[in-house]
């Protein structure tokens, strides 16, 4: 997509981003988390419903953005395999993976959960980069993004499995990472677990744990071991790994921590399993983390996070009607007008439930190929069920219709849900016509 920073660069205006968020209009009253979630142990906590207190000013799919806060780590590999040097590309890729959890140091706040069909597009061109993302599917949650960079495009899903044990969260992503150079190199990873600690007592605190492995199609691959946090860790945070050829030589050896820096060696370092070299002077550096924000707030986003839910001037008429930065609960909780946000979250997420209960005992006027609207009986996965006062004939034009064009059935739940004040016991040809546009 992008041949040079040139060409990421050229017709676009400078874009004077923020440095804070906008000083809050009320002091936020606290809250216990125990009261909340005592009698949800051992349960989804991401189908749990939370007041905006516990939540931070972004939802899922910025924070999936997020991760680029590094994407220069990408230009670099693209850089170097372009010159053939393909054991740097693979360590900068690697470097890259790491650098995404730094982020999530200090952040004890929860990002909004998008509603199904909510979407966050982002063109950053002093980074040469451009974002999509948006959240396809309700139960199980299924986010999906495309990125594109200078020589690169990353894609990939997220989808979280969660378990809540009563002290803390542990989170299991499910899904593959996807990076493609224009060269034809591609990489896959998918993230480590993820755990939140002492949510009821003591200070709150998350780790990364577990291996990531990341396969390439050409020379070279690599192995990071997130190690666990102990009680009598003394060095918390730790990530080591190698890089290895198709024989299975390792010919580069990574270490570092993820909330701070990563660095390698070449060759294998021997040992009991783990490198000994921790003096950077010993070893190249890779990453290193942005220093933090000068105007913290107790969100503890970082310079770039900061910047995501921001309207810049001229953007809010470029910006579809499902942008997560047009949720008014979001905006509302940015602005620190908190009883707002949490009656604005509460109707949103009555809304719906109730639009989603409408879609899933269809009652639905469907486009078909001869640009006619018809009432049909089903459900989004065609499964044809019968609802009130529906005729098996609509019940079997529901399976074939549903499955043919599902899709119009998706946006129409997300437009119903934009016109939030349209009654949907009564919705009429006309107000589908006006809707569906």
């Amino acid at each position: 997509m992008h041949g040079d920073k040139a060409d990421c660069d050229s017709g676009y205006p400078q874009i004077e981003r923020r440095k804070k968020l906008p000083d809050p209009v009320l002091r936020e009253k606290g809250i216990s988390l125990w009261s909340l979630i005592k009698d949800n142990v051992g349960k989804d906590l991401t189908r749990v419903c939370l007041p905006v207190y516990f939540n931070e000013p972004i939802s899922s799919l910025q924070k999936c953005f997020e991760d680029l806060e590094y994407s220069d780590l990408l230009d670099r590999a693209y850089k170097y395999g372009k010159e053939g040097n393909s054991l740097q590309r693979i360590l900068n890729v690697a470097a890259f993976a790491v650098s995404g959890y730094s982020s999530s140091e200090g952040r004890h706040c929860k990002p909004f959960n998008p509603l199904l069909g909510e979407t966050f597009e982002a063109d950053y061109p002093e980074k040469g980069v451009r974002f999509f993302s948006e959240k396809v599917s309700h139960h199980p949650t299924l986010l999906a993004f495309h990125c594109e960079g200078k020589g690169w495009k990353f894609c990939g899903d997220s989808n979280l499995r969660s378990k809540f044990s009563g002290r803390s969260i542990q989170l299991d992503p499910v899904g593959v990472l996807t990076l493609e150079f224009d060269d034809g190199e591609t990489f896959q990873w998918s993230k480590v677990t993820t755990n939140i600690y002492n949510l009821i007592l003591g200070q709150v605190y998350c780790d990364h744990h577990g291996l990531m492995q990341i396969r390439g199609n050409s020379q070279y691959s690599c192995k990071l071991k997130f190690k666990e946090q102990s009680i009598i860790e003394r060095k918390p945070h730790q990530v080591h790994g190698f890089v290895e050829d198709h024989s299975g030589k390792k010919v580069a050896t990574l270490f570092g921590k993820w909330d701070d820096s990563m660095y390698y060696v070449n060759g294998e370092v021997k040992g009991s399993g783990k490198p000994k070299v921790c003096c950077p002077s010993d070893a190249t550096l890779l990453w290193k983390r942005n220093e933090p924000a000068p105007n913290p707030t107790r969100y503890n986003l970082t310079s770039f996070a900061t910047t995501l839910n921001e309207i810049t001037p001229g953007l809010q008429e470029k910006l579809p009607p499902t942008d997560s930065r047009l949720r008014p609960d979001q905006r509302h909780l940015e602005n620190g007008e908190f009883d707002r946000a949490n009656s604005e979250k509460q109707r949103l997420e009555r809304r719906q439930r109730m639009v989603r209960s409408h879609l899933l005992y269809f009652q639905v006027y469907i486009l078909d190929r001869r640009e006619n609207y018809k009432k049909v009986a089903g459900n989004l996965d065609g499964s044809g069920k019968m609802v009130t006062e529906a005729t098996t004939m609509w019940a079997d034009i529901g399976k074939q219709e549903s499955r043919r064009t599902g899709m119009d059935a998706q946006i129409y739940l997300v437009n119903s849900m934009k016109k939030l004040l349209i009654p949907l016991d009564d919705v009429s040809y006309s107000t589908l016509a006006s809707i569906s546009k």
